[in-house]
């Protein structure tokens, strides 16, 4: 358990993050080893990309253009249940798509 400790401390040093094993001597046996072990699966590189990433602006020359779309209440029954078939048959491969409503269209949805 030290040998996991001792590496714990110089992950958590080598990132400045040595506060996280302020309590440890006050833990008991078992709640010290999940401490270490979380520590342990943590990337902490990941995490200080992320962090030091956060606020930049992206820079690409992508234009955000409204979609095609089909409004799904001026469709007749035979071709709404065509499309909502294939919706399902994507959803059972374990497929999705996501898609970002404004103007409160995402309340009035219905299936």
């Amino acid at each position: 358990m030290e040998i996991e400790k001792a590496r714990a401390e110089e992950l958590l040093e080598k990132h400045n993050q040595k506060h996280l094993l302020m309590f440890y001597n006050k833990m008991n046996d078992e709640n010290r080893k999940k401490l270490i072990n979380e520590i342990s699966n943590v990337d902490f590189s990941l995490m200080e990309n992320l962090y030091n990433s956060v606020g930049k602006e992206e820079k690409n020359n992508k234009k955000i253009e409204p979609i095609e779309y089909i409004d799904k209440y001026k469709l007749d029954e035979e071709t709404f249940n065509k499309y909502k078939k294939i919706g399902e048959e994507v959803l059972k491969q374990g497929k999705l798509a996501v898609i970002t409503m404004a103007g409160g269209q995402g309340t009035r949805l219905r299936t």
